[in-house]
């Protein structure tokens, strides 16, 4: 799993990305600790609501729900082990994963800005721009 740093403040953060179904789909499981300035960074191929469970995640996590521009809409404390979903109150891009108690230790609020976000390709983006690209080179061809 490739890693990026983004920042919330100007405080770095080293994340971890999940990018695509299998690796959002496992996020944070099976895992017993998580350094304290690292995290998990999900991104979506587009912005709705979203909501995320602490299943097989032993972590006590906080969880930021960010808009597409970077935006953070929600903050959230999640329970380990817990099936329950932890929705977002707004569509949101991107989510991102922290130790419990992160983002109030670190005066990190709703309506913050997380930089280095904007822009992370997931593969249904890939898909689509390859799609896209394919379909314009096919119509040019054929006309």
């Amino acid at each position: 799993m490739s890693q990026l740093e983004i920042k919330i403040n100007n405080i770095p953060i080293v994340v971890e990305l999940a990018t695509d179904s299998s690796s959002r789909n496992l996020g944070l499981m099976n895992r017993y600790a998580m350094p304290e300035n690292n995290g998990m960074l999900f991104a979506f191929p587009d912005s709705q609501q979203r909501s995320f469970w602490m299943k097989n995640t032993h972590i006590p996590l906080s969880i930021a729900y960010i808009s597409e521009s970077g935006q953070i809409v929600d903050i959230k404390n999640m329970i380990p082990h817990s099936e329950r979903g932890v929705p977002s109150s707004l569509p949101a891009t991107y989510a991102l994963e922290m130790n419990q108690g992160w983002f109030d230790r670190n005066q990190v609020r709703c309506g913050d800005i997380v930089s280095g976000i904007t822009g992370i390709q997931c593969e249904s983006l890939l898909r689509n721009y390859v799609r896209e690209k394919l379909l314009t080179e096919s119509t040019i061809l054929t006309e």
